[in-house]
C-alpha cells in the first residue's frame, strides 16, 4: 500500500459543493427504484464545531437555522461556479479539462435544483460535457467519473428508469478506476462501493456486499486521510450489522478527523464538514449503542 502522496495521487482541487451528500442521494435513488423505502436525505443536521463539546448544546431550532443558512450559501456558491465553468468552456471548446470541470459544476449545482425537471436538465448538460471531454481525450479519469455522477443525478429524476442508468454508472466508475484510482481522494472506488452498497442485488440490479466492501476498503487504503472514505466504510459495516468491525474503526476515524480538520479548511469545505460531522455523530451513536436482545418465547412476556 502506498500513501496517496507518493505512488498514487489524491486530487486536491477545490471542492465545488456538498459532493458526498449529493452522491449518496443519487445512489440511494437506485435503491428506492426497487421499491425499498429508503430516504435520500442524510447529514446536515449538525453544524461542525471544534468547540461543540465544551459549550451549551444548540436547540433544534438553532440546528435548523444553521442548516438553512449553510445550504443557501452552498447553493449560491454552486451556482456561481456553474456559470463561471460554463463561460470557461464556451471560450475553450476544445479543452477536455474545461469540459469535465463544467460537468463537475453541473453535478454540484444539480443538488440544489428546485425540482426534477431542472435537475435533469443540469445533469444532461454535465453528461454532454463529459462525453465531449472523452471524445477529446479518452485517457483522463475525470470525465468518466463525472459522467457517472451526473448519470446519478439524472437517475434521481426517474421514477421507473433509474435502474437502467446503474450499469452505465458502474461502467464509467470502472473506467475512472483504470485510469486514476486515486482521483478525487479515491472517488471512483468510493463511489463504486456506494453504488454496489445501495443498488438492489441480483436479479434486479448490480448490488453486491462483497464488491461494496472491496471498493470501500480500497478507498480507505488509497486515501485514508479523506474523511468520507472511512465514514462510508463504517456506515456500510453498520448497515451490514457488523458492529464489531465498526467499533474497531472508531479510533482510526477519530484520529483521521483530527488531522483532516487541519487539512480541509475554508469555505470550499464547509458543506462537507457539516455532512461529515453529522454522519460521524450518527455512526458513534449507532456503534456504541447496545443491540436489543433477541426476542424469544421465554423473554417475550
Amino acid at each position: 500500500m502506498f500513501p496517496c502522496s507518493k505512488k498514487l495521487r489524491c486530487a486536491s482541487f477545490e471542492r465545488d459543493g456538498p459532493r458526498a451528500l449529493a452522491l449518496r442521494a443519487c445512489l440511494e435513488t437506485t435503491r428506492g427504484a426497487a421499491a425499498r423505502d429508503f430516504g435520500c436525505g442524510q447529514g446536515g443536521e449538525v453544524e461542525a464545531s471544534p468547540q461543540r463539546a465544551v459549550r451549551n448544546e444548540p436547540t433544534p431550532a438553532t440546528f435548523a437555522q444553521s442548516d438553512l443558512s449553510g445550504r443557501m450559501a452552498d447553493d449560491a456558491r454552486a451556482e456561481r461556479i456553474y456559470f463561471a465553468a460554463r463561460a470557461r468552456l464556451a471560450r475553450a471548446t476544445n479543452s477536455p479539462e474545461a469540459a469535465w470541470q463544467f460537468a463537475r459544476a453541473c453535478f454540484d449545482w444539480a443538488e440544489f435544483a428546485p425540482g426534477n425537471a431542472p435537475r435533469a436538465q443540469i445533469a444532461i448538460e454535465g453528461i454532454a460535457a463529459c462525453r465531449q471531454a472523452i471524445a477529446l481525450n479518452p485517457n483522463l479519469a475525470a470525465p468518466y467519473y463525472y459522467l457517472a455522477l451526473n448519470l446519478g443525478q439524472l437517475a434521481r429524476t426517474k421514477k421507473l428508469g433509474a435502474l437502467k442508468l446503474v450499469e452505465e454508472m458502474e461502467t464509467n466508475f470502472k473506467a475512472a478506476i483504470a485510469l486514476d484510482p486515486a482521483f478525487d481522494y479515491a472517488g471512483p472506488h468510493r463511489s463504486l462501493g456506494l453504488l454496489y452498497l445501495n443498488a438492489p442485488g441480483w436479479p434486479a440490479s448490480i448490488g453486491s456486499r462483497a464488491k461494496a466492501r472491496q471498493h470501500l476498503q480500497k478507498a480507505v487504503e488509497l486515501c485514508p486521510e479523506y474523511p468520507d472514505n472511512r465514514l462510508s466504510l463504517l456506515e456500510a459495516y453498520l448497515e451490514w450489522s457488523e458492529k464489531k468491525a465498526a467499533v474497531t474503526g472508531l479510533q482510526a476515524m477519530e484520529e483521521s478527523l483530527e488531522a483532516a480538520r487541519k487539512k480541509f479548511t475554508g469555505e470550499a469545505w464547509a458543506s462537507s464538514w457539516r455532512d461529515w460531522e453529522a454522519r460521524w455523530q450518527k455512526i458513534k451513536l449507532k456503534a456504541l449503542t447496545a443491540s436489543p436482545p433477541l426476542e424469544t418465547p421465554r423473554n417475550r412476556k
